[in-house]
Order: structure tokens, then C-alpha cells, then sequence
């Protein structure tokens, strides 16, 4: 009698079905992990742009020509803006997410009141209700 080795063809389906599912879960997981391991350069940026603009204003009592309103910034996710409104009293910075990080948008202002407004974001991202705070992670949580 012959003793046959190997694998059958039901046996090798079987393996190949179970790692399609395991694919089908892991590959949504991951992609959502590499955007939340992105968001820091926002929430970080915008914080040290407001220390950066505070420490201005108390040398010059003016938030106008002060670093976070000078240039555009830009980071490898995201770009960092004054959108134009740096006025002596009030400014807000804008870090706006580009490449795989686009829809992504982030602000702070001389009040400390930041926001979430995503426009684009991929599917699962919005912002907090209300836009108090800033997201970092799917369904609007900060």
C-alpha cells in the first residue's frame, strides 16, 4: 500500500479562505491606524504655533507679524496657515492635510478653541459635535 503526503485541494481552500478573511478585516484596521499615527503633526504643529504665537504677543502685545502668521509652514501630511487673520487681538491657524491626509483640517485660535472641520475625509471621519475639540479618531472622538 501507498502512503500518500501533502496537502489536499479542500485543505489548501481552506487556508486560503481563512487568510482572505483575516486580510479583509486586518487591511481597513491598518489604514485606519496609519491616519491616526498622522494626526499628531497637526495637533502638535497647531500647539507649538500657539505656544510660539503667545510668547509674540506678550513681548509685543500684538498677535499681527507674529511666527505663525509670517509664512506658511509646510509639514510632510499637512500645511500650516494663518488663513490671513492675524489681527492685533486674534489670529487662527489652520493645519490642512494633504496627500493621504487630505479632508483632514485642524485650527486653533488665541482663545485655544480648536476644531475638526473635515470636508473630504475618508469615510468614518467627521468632526465632534459640537466642533469643540480636535478629532483623532473615526466617528468624531477626540
Amino acid at each position: 500500500m501507498k502512503l500518500q503526503t501533502g496537502f489536499s485541494l479542500i485543505e489548501v481552500m481552506i487556508a486560503v479562505a481563512i487568510v482572505a478573511i483575516l486580510a479583509a478585516v486586518a487591511v481597513p484596521s491598518y489604514t485606519d491606524f496609519v491616519l491616526r499615527g498622522n494626526i499628531p503633526e497637526a495637533t502638535a504643529g497647531l500647539a507649538s504655533q500657539r505656544v510660539q504665537m503667545e510668547q509674540f504677543f506678550q513681548d509685543n502685545r500684538t498677535y499681527a507679524g507674529g511666527p505663525g502668521c509670517a509664512a506658511d509652514i509646510a509639514g510632510k501630511y499637512f500645511d500650516f496657515k494663518a488663513n490671513g487673520s492675524c489681527a492685533a487681538t486674534a489670529y487662527t491657524i489652520t493645519a490642512t492635510g494633504k496627500s493621504k491626509m487630505a479632508g483632514f483640517n485642524y485650527t486653533i485660535n488665541e482663545s485655544n478653541a480648536k476644531t475638526s472641520p473635515f470636508s473630504g475625509a475618508p469615510s468614518g471621519w467627521s468632526a465632534h459635535s459640537p466642533d469643540n475639540c480636535w478629532v483623532t479618531a473615526k466617528g468624531g472622538t477626540c
